[in-house]
């Protein structure tokens, strides 16, 4: 079973600036840097700090802890995410995993009951989908290895957020009555956000003063206040003896001091592939989103999409994603305990191997995995997985993008899993807890199943692309298994169909999974363009749903910047600039 994460970014001046009021501005041009979220405080964050010297890494932490205030039902530092960096002085690309990892008492029964997994909603709202959180090990490499300030520096906006407080909006009241029954289960969640057990409505302001002080906390001592002390200690009592209101009953976790004192986020090289004349970096295992990505590309780039009728290259990109897919649920799984064969999966040759099972006329149905190994190099003859249906993947997450003045560019996806994550909130702390290892397949043998240490598989894929070694944009998104469709179709879009990004971001979103039916947005069955696709037998899922919320940043040939956020999906987003473009 397997779920989704959504990236968050919020905009937001820090102490010394006047509330941002401005209309949201979901694209932006012009020069210095420039940042793309989903949230207007966030990006407002962000420039803030870019306004004070600051580097894009600084930039995107500032954001990231004010979307944790803002956004809190999608990220967090409660929760873990992936970043991918260009440093422009040195020309390369780092990548920063800081997933959350499963408690030392983990085994792979641990979602099972008399040989059965148990129900995943269930699953959810426990202390045992809790995974030993990694955002703040996560900034704090970032920044010490890549940034110009601190803690203290960065996390001033947001602290001056939680402690004012926000208006409620619409959208963040939308998704705390979508969680309602997970929240009533747990006290310090519904104290927090329900008014009489119900939802908070829009526009009061909502403060979170506990929130603020664990931030205030990280600023005084560094990432060892999150790991070690007092807050470390209520993070594992809330993961082993939950919050619980009046009458609840939820599963317990089995989570120590030491699984925190113990934690360490990766520094890893990226997923490099190229695409028609761009060098595309991912971020590698544990995210199965880069190497999805780069394996759907190479399947295309074997057809002149642009020459093609829309129709047929859209079912082509449909095609080479079920094919990506069926490969990545197969193989893919934390490189420290599988031995994925990543190579093969990358080779060109390959690609060609899986492109020759596209029919260029018919959608296929379900499809087996392929055989990367023999492109390995690889003189022992490991075991074939068989291949499995897709397990659930929840879509909540949040993305952003930033980049400086020096060149450097960060695209960051990080989550707390499903909306709410697992419902807890730690007392006296005020952040909620990840269900991330639910991401983990509840049974096996398979290549994601839990273990001790272990880091689920993701969907994440922060995308960096560079033409002619320069950067060229970036691009992200939240949506669980559909961020790798989404930042896929996006690129097609603006490679292949010549699309500027605002619109190979507003487009429809299409996300073949490797099922009988293609998960589509609300309003696209019965149009032209399904009517068209429909001809080639693919099948649209009910009930369609909005897919994804990605942001981007292109760079321009004059020397400028466009940010891109959302245009319409989830309440738009919000692209700055430094310096407008007249």
């Amino acid at each position: 079973m397997n779920k989704t994460v959504l990236a968050c970014t919020f905009t937001l001046s820090i102490v010394l600036h006047a509330p941002f009021a401005a209309a949201k501005t979901p694209v932006a041009t012009g020069s210095g840097g420039a940042v793309a979220t989903i949230s207007e405080q966030a990006s407002a964050s962000a420039l803030a700090i870019l306004d004070q010297g600051g580097n894009a890494v600084d930039a995107a932490v500032a954001a990231a802890a004010t979307l944790g205030v803002t956004d809190p039902f999608s990220c967090g530092i409660g929760g873990g995410g992936f970043m991918v960096i260009y440093l422009a002085k040195d020309k390369r690309v780092i990548t920063i995993d800081h997933r959350e990892t499963a408690p030392g008492a983990f085994t792979p029964a641990v979602f099972l009951e008399n040989g059965k997994e148990i129900d995943f909603e269930k699953a959810v709202a426990s202390g045992a989908a809790v995974g030993v959180p990694g955002t703040v090990r996560g900034w704090h490499e970032a920044l010490e290895r890549y940034g110009t300030m601190g803690f203290k520096q960065v996390l001033a906006p947001a602290i001056d957020v939680a402690n004012k407080g926000f208006t409620v909006n619409e959208t963040f009241s939308h998704l705390t009555r979508e969680n309602e029954r997970k929240f009533q289960q747990f006290s310090t969640t519904s104290a927090l956000y329900l008014r009489n057990g119900k939802a908070v409505t829009p526009g009061p302001q909502l403060r979170n003063p506990d929130m603020a002080k664990a931030y205030r906390e990280i600023a005084a001592r560094g990432y060892k206040a999150f790991y070690e002390g007092p807050m470390a200690r209520a993070i594992v009592a809330a993961v082993n003896t939950p919050p619980l209101a009046a009458g609840a009953t939820v599963r317990a976790g089995r989570m120590t001091l030491a699984d925190l004192a113990n934690y360490e986020a990766r520094i890893r090289q990226p997923v490099v592939s190229s695409y028609r004349g761009y060098q595309v970096y991912g971020m590698p295992l544990p995210s199965s989103g880069g190497i999805a990505v780069a394996e759907a590309l190479n399947i295309l780039e074997g057809y002149d999409l642009k020459a093609l009728p829309r129709a047929q290259a859209e079912h082509l990109y449909l095609e080479a994603s079920r094919l990506a897919f069926a490969d990545r649920n197969a193989y893919l799984a934390d490189p420290e305990y599988v031995d994925a064969p990543v190579a093969g999966l990358l080779s060109k040759e390959f690609a060609a191997r899986r492109r020759a099972q596209i029919d260029q006329k018919r959608a296929a149905s379900e499809v087996a995995a392929g055989d990367p190994y023999v492109f390995q190099d690889d003189p022992s003859i490991p075991l074939r997985p068989q291949p499995r249906a897709m397990g659930k993947e929840s879509p909540h997450t949040t993305h952003l993008t930033v980049s400086d003045k020096e060149g450097n560019v960060v695209s960051y996806t990080f989550t707390i899993e499903s909306w709410g994550g697992s419902g807890i909130v730690v007392p006296g702390y005020g952040f909620l807890l990840n269900n991330e290892m639910t991401d983990f397949d509840f049974s096996g043998p398979r290549p994601n199943v839990p273990e001790a240490g272990k880091r689920p598989r993701s969907s994440m894929a922060p995308t960096i692309v560079l033409k002619d070694g320069k950067p060229a944009f970036s691009i992200g998104s939240p949506g669980g298994a559909t961020i790798i469709t989404t930042v896929l179709q996006t690129i097609v879009n603006h490679v292949d169909f010549g699309m500027p990004m605002h619109e190979a971001i507003d487009a429809p979103r299409l996300s073949e999974r490797n099922g009988v039916s293609t998960s589509v947005e609300p309003g696209f069955a019965g149009s032209a363009q399904a009517k068209a696709l429909a001809a080639f037998g693919h099948k649209w899922e009910a009930p369609a749903e909005e897919i994804g919320a990605a942001n981007a940043i292109v760079f321009n040939p004059d020397g400028t910047v466009t940010a891109v956020s959302e245009g319409k999906r989830h309440g738009v987003g919000t692209a700055l600039v430094q310096r407008r473009a007249h």
